[in-house]
């Protein structure tokens, strides 16, 4: 998804919870989850969201479960942990995360770009789709949380 993407996506996002979209507003029963942030990593990336409780738990669990089994390898989230930093090539991410070999790196590459969280862009460029900067960084900080790491 291209930067301009995204921000169409987060503005449709606001203007849904603005028209009362049950999906994206608080119930009287559930009250609301949500997460945003402004992120100047190797772009400028703003994004927000908004979902009553009840919304949340009726989502279908089988592509967020590809992407929590995507990150949760220690690999593929230290990849997208060089990701955040900027676009890398194939070569600067093995270094990054000290594979032996491009094959390894590779198949991480594969399970993250299916899950939808890397792009390629051109021959072995890799980068973070701009829709995921925001949400990626929540789940580590989400993760970290639940893990008690955080002070």
């Amino acid at each position: 998804m291209s930067e301009l993407e995204a921000r169409v996506a987060a503005l449709e996002a606001r203007v849904a919870a603005l028209e009362g979209d049950p999906r994206q507003t608080a119930t009287s029963t559930g009250g609301i989850v949500s997460y945003s942030g402004d992120v100047y990593l190797a772009g400028d990336v703003t994004w927000s969201i908004d979902y009553s409780p009840d919304a949340v738990l009726d989502l279908p669990p089988d592509r967020a479960v590809e992407v929590l089994a995507a990150l949760g390898h220690p690999v593929r989230l230290a990849v997208v942990r060089a990701l955040l930093r900027g676009p890398a090539v194939a070569a600067d991410l093995q270094a990054a995360v000290g594979l032996s070999s491009v094959g390894q790196l590779y198949h991480h590459l594969k399970t993250l770009t299916s899950a939808r969280i890397v792009e390629q862009h051109g021959r072995g460029d890799y980068r973070l789709a701009a829709r995921t900067v925001v949400p990626a960084l929540v789940l580590m900080l989400a993760s970290a949380d639940i893990a008690g790491e955080l002070r």
